[in-house]
């Protein structure tokens, strides 16, 4: 049986952008033209298996995009392995309300949390108000891996998802050879009399 790893994602952004779409197209291939708002939290799971052999379980969180519900996203923060933040392309006032939400992230999850960010709804080309330019730059201004994706088709999904669950790997990778040499350090490994 291989081993299992269990990482919590948060799916994070404005309301209306299309997480419930987006995590239910990944976690369940399915797309429905509309969902009732997210009130709070409600969460998918979904199992990787690597080339390895290991296996990865995803705890998936769509959270609430209304501001009335973002104390109570701040507090799922806690104990993520990563976040996707997610803005939509046919709505420029999510694209610049990135910026909120990276304050967010950064005042409330520790530097060794995954993130990307991710333009949704590419498929709507006649509705489009933010170019992909304009999301990869405010990828690059953030230091983040960036992917236009579409929940609707399912376009790109899977490339986000591998970008993501392979920083998580290399972060726990990182953390495991910190801890170990931290006890090597402390002479945690010596042995006595």
């Amino acid at each position: 049986m291989p081993k299992e790893t269990l990482y919590k994602v948060l799916v994070i952004g404005d309301t209306s952008v299309g997480k419930t779409s987006f995590i239910m197209r990944y976690a369940d291939n399915i797309f429905q033209e509309s969902y009732i708002a997210t009130i709070g939290m409600d969460y998918k799971l979904k199992n990787i298996n690597l080339e390895n052999g290991k296996l990865v379980k995803l705890q998936i969180w769509d959270t609430a995009g209304q501001e009335k519900f973002h104390s109570i996203t701040k507090s799922f923060y806690k104990g993520a392995n990563g976040i996707i933040l997610i803005y939509s392309v046919i709505d420029n006032n999510s694209l610049n309300n990135v910026k909120k939400w990276m304050e967010s992230i950064k005042a409330q999850v520790p530097d060794d949390v995954a993130v990307i960010l991710v333009g949704n709804k590419k498929d709507d080309e006649e509705m489009r108000q933010v170019t992909a330019e304009q999301g990869e730059d405010m990828a690059e201004n953030y230091k983040l891996p960036f992917f236009e994706c579409s929940a609707k088709t399912g376009d790109n999904l899977d490339a986000a998802f591998d970008k993501l669950v392979k920083m998580m790997l290399e972060i726990s990778q990182t953390a495991k050879k910190g801890k170990k040499l931290k006890q090597k350090q402390a002479g945690g490994n010596s042995k006595c009399c």
